[in-house]
């Protein structure tokens, strides 16, 4: 049996009663949880269902299939709802999917449009359901072998339309959990508010799933109710009354996340609950800076490192194991060592990708690509993705991820990304804050300027017309820069910065900063 339902099991078995998931309309105790994942778990097992693919909201009923996926023996492919109607057909067919689960209207339009002839039939309904329902499909004959053992295909937000298959086991997120929990155990979290979609695998297995393994109760309202909205992105005033009317310890949150959540309270117009306890961030990068501002406003926030091949979390700092800067003390069911500087992690690693060739053996270790170094102390210093670094015209190597993070840390600008390979000086593509001006943005660079050498140094920087998000293909599910597709989307605006940089290198000392015109 699962260890995740083993344990669950236990919780319900003693204190059956305690509150396990509350959504918008709907809660559940952890018996009545467990007794909702037996009741769909049969379903499934009894229409012969072999892979689901799962396209619904947060909520409730998304960990019920969820669990009750581990309970059938049956494997779960949580598909974001940002994916492309491309990217959703490739992540259907070549997991195999026979039966896609959801709640969302219009979905079985959704699946005639897709998959046309596949579909088979209309709508099923469960009886332990009240807001998804299934849609079955026709088998393919060449559909992929899984690897043994496999209970979840994540897919990561790859460098092409095809996002990869990560095929994790129930022990891989099991451990992954408790690890996280054993390092928790003297910090009281008892609610916990999920707060990123669940089909991203941080929120999935190191927020619901950790937060479930210490009898915590799940807070899980609508993608709407959090202030996600589609392609505009998160309204981040509905997201900081959710936490202000959930009063819960801890949350997962990706760093532009953070910066909504700084902002509001410097600008005090959000008193943050009193009760969180632990705020982790993760995703991307976090300026040490942003960390510190958060702390002296009363956010608990922890930088963490993780990557999906090795079940979400690596490392986290947390309240006694905590230093500024670094991604936190390794967590004790990975070992981490580096080659040539790269991080290299084992331990507790995915099953494989998801391929044609099912006899690929199991990995032991991940090379990660993240360049990194890990201190006596056992924690662990990011520099940058070894696969981004910048090599100038001079020679020198820059990790774009370095001059970044002290861009983020200033107020006006909310994203950026740093280019400049082959260039004689860096640039920025910069999306700012609302009414922050040319002047006030110039300002912040040459702060950050202050603190880098001249080579890592921002000379222009152009204004991005809109956010970047993942549902314009231009960040992953964490937050993370897709840096190819965002060079490749915004050339023109890129090659503004270089237009005239001859007279540009002539003219300006180390500590200028210009405009490019758009």
């Amino acid at each position: 049996m699962s260890k995740i339902i083993h344990a669950l099991q236990g919780f319900a078995s003693n204190s059956g009663d305690l509150p396990a998931l509350r959504g918008d309309n709907s809660a559940f105790s952890y018996s009545g949880m467990l007794a909702a994942v037996h009741m769909l778990a049969d379903e499934l097992t009894t229409l012969g269902i072999e892979r689901v693919g799962l396209a619904a909201d947060n909520g409730p009923e998304w960990i019920i299939v969820d669990l009750a996926c581990q309970l059938a023996g049956v494997p779960l492919i949580p598909l974001p709802g940002f994916f492309t109607p491309q990217q959703m057909r490739h992540a259907v067919e070549s997991s195999g999917v026979d039966a896609l689960l959801s709640d969302r209207d219009g979905f079985a339009s959704t699946c005639a449009t897709l998959f046309g002839a596949r579909l088979s039939g209309g709508a099923v309904t469960f009886a332990s359901l009240t807001s998804i329902s299934a849609f079955r499909l026709c088998p393919l004959l060449d559909s992929f072998l899984l690897p043994d053992n496999t209970a979840k295909i994540t897919y990561t937000s790859g460098s092409t339309g095809h996002p990869k298959g990560v095929c994790l086991s129930v022990a891989a997120q099991y451990a992954t959990a408790s690890a996280l929990n054993d390092a928790l155990k003297d910090t009281p979290l008892h609610r916990h508010l999920a707060v990123l979609p669940l089909a991203t695998l941080l929120e999935n297995v190191a927020g619901v799933y950790s937060a479930l393994l210490r009898g915590a109760e799940v807070m899980l309202p609508s993608l709407a109710t959090l202030g996600w909205a589609g392609s505009s992105g998160l309204d981040i005033q509905a997201l900081e009354s959710t936490l202000t009317a959930a009063k819960p310890d801890s949350a997962v949150l990706l760093p532009q996340i953070l910066k909504g959540l700084i902002s509001a309270r410097e600008s005090g117009k959000w008193p943050a609950p009193a009760s969180l306890k632990f705020l982790a961030v993760g995703g991307a990068r976090v300026a040490p800076d942003l960390i510190k501002r958060g702390r002296q406003l009363g956010l608990p926030v922890y930088e963490g490192y993780g990557l999906s091949e090795c079940g979400s979390v690596v490392s986290v700092n947390r309240p006694g194991a905590d230093k500024l800067g670094s991604a936190g003390k390794v967590l004790t069911h990975c070992v981490v060592h580096t080659a040539r500087s790269e991080l290299v992690v084992g331990g507790n690693v995915y099953q494989g990708y998801l391929q044609k060739e099912h006899c690929v053996p199991v990995p032991t270790e991940v090379a990660t690509g993240d360049l990194g170094e890990i201190d006596d102390d056992g924690f662990l210093w990011l520099h940058g993705r070894s696969k981004n670094v910048l090599v100038n015209s001079y020679g020198r190597n820059i990790s774009p991820e370095w001059p970044e993070s002290e861009l983020l840390a200033q107020p006006s600008i909310l994203q950026c990304m740093v280019i400049g390979d082959d260039q004689a000086y860096c640039s920025a593509l910069i999306y700012p804050s609302p009414h922050a001006s040319h002047e006030q943005i110039d300002h912040e660079i040459s702060m950050c300027n202050s603190v880098l050498p001249d080579y890592a140094q921002i000379k222009r920087w152009v204004q991005l017309p809109v956010p970047l998000s993942a549902e314009n293909d231009l960040l992953t599910a964490n937050g993370r820069l897709r840096r190819h597709e965002i060079l490749m989307h915004y050339s023109g605006l890129a090659d503004t910065c270089y237009c005239d940089y001859p007279e540009l290198i002539r003219s300006t000392n180390s500590a200028d900063v210009t405009v490019a015109k758009e």
